[in-house]
C-alpha cells in the first residue's frame, strides 16, 4: 500500500515495531469494552500479521495510523471488505477504527477515516461504505455521524460471531454511506 497522508497522520502498513501497540489496543479493557474477548499477544500477532497481508495483496485494509510528527503508531483506520453482516451483500466495504486510549477524543479516527472514504470512492469507485458497532457503543457511532453516515435500523442486525454469553454485545447498528452522498457532502464543504 502506498502510504496516505492527513494533514496530522500517515496511514501506512503495519510493521515489526507496531506490535507492542496492536496488542495492547487488543487487549485494553476500554478500547475491548464492546468486544467479547481480550487478545493474547501471540493472537495479536498473527492478527496483524493477517492484516499486514490483506493490505499488501489488497492495496488497503485496517491500517495502521502514525501521528506524522513523532512516528507514533496510535491504532487503526481502514477499509475491509466485510462478511459479518448477514443482510450485506459478499463484497460490501465497511470502514472500521481501534485507536489506544490515549489518543482519544483528538479528532484522529475522523481525519483518517475522510482519507479513508475519499479513497474506497476515488480510487476503489465502491459505491457505498457502511460501519457498524454495538448498538451502546455511542463514541464509534458519534464518528460514524460525523463522517455523514446515516443509520438504517432496516438492517441492523445481531452479530454472528457474538458468543450468545455476551448478548449485550450481539445488538449491532448499522449506518452507510453512499458516494452520492459523499460527493455531496464533499461539494457543500466550506
Amino acid at each position: 500500500m502506498k502510504p496516505i497522508r492527513t494533514e496530522r497522520l500517515i496511514l501506512r502498513n503495519w510493521e515489526d515495531r507496531d506490535r507492542e501497540l496492536f496488542h495492547r489496543i487488543n487487549s485494553d479493557e476500554r478500547v475491548m469494552e464492546f468486544f467479547p474477548f481480550r487478545r493474547v499477544r501471540a493472537t495479536a500477532d498473527a492478527m496483524m500479521d493477517e492484516f499486514r497481508s490483506w493490505i499488501a495483496e489488497d492495496g488497503y485494509g485496517f491500517a495502521a495510523a502514525e501521528i506524522a510528527a513523532t512516528g507514533d503508531c496510535i491504532g487503526f483506520v481502514g477499509l475491509l471488505e466485510t462478511d459479518h453482516v448477514p443482510s450485506l451483500p459478499a463484497g460490501t466495504i465497511e470502514i472500521g477504527w481501534r485507536l489506544a486510549p490515549e489518543y482519544w477524543g483528538k479528532g484522529y479516527v475522523t481525519e483518517a477515516a475522510e482519507a479513508w472514504l475519499a479513497y474506497g470512492f476515488e480510487t476503489l469507485g465502491v459505491n457505498e461504505i457502511v460501519s457498524f458497532a454495538v448498538a451502546d457503543n455511542h463514541r464509534s457511532t458519534a464518528v460514524m455521524k460525523r463522517l455523514g453516515m446515516s443509520a438504517d435500523p432496516t438492517s441492523d442486525f445481531d452479530h454472528p460471531d457474538i458468543p450468545d454469553s455476551h448478548p449485550a454485545l450481539k445488538r449491532h447498528v448499522l449506518y452507510r454511506l453512499s458516494r452520492q452522498d459523499w460527493q455531496a457532502r464533499k461539494r457543500a464543504a466550506p
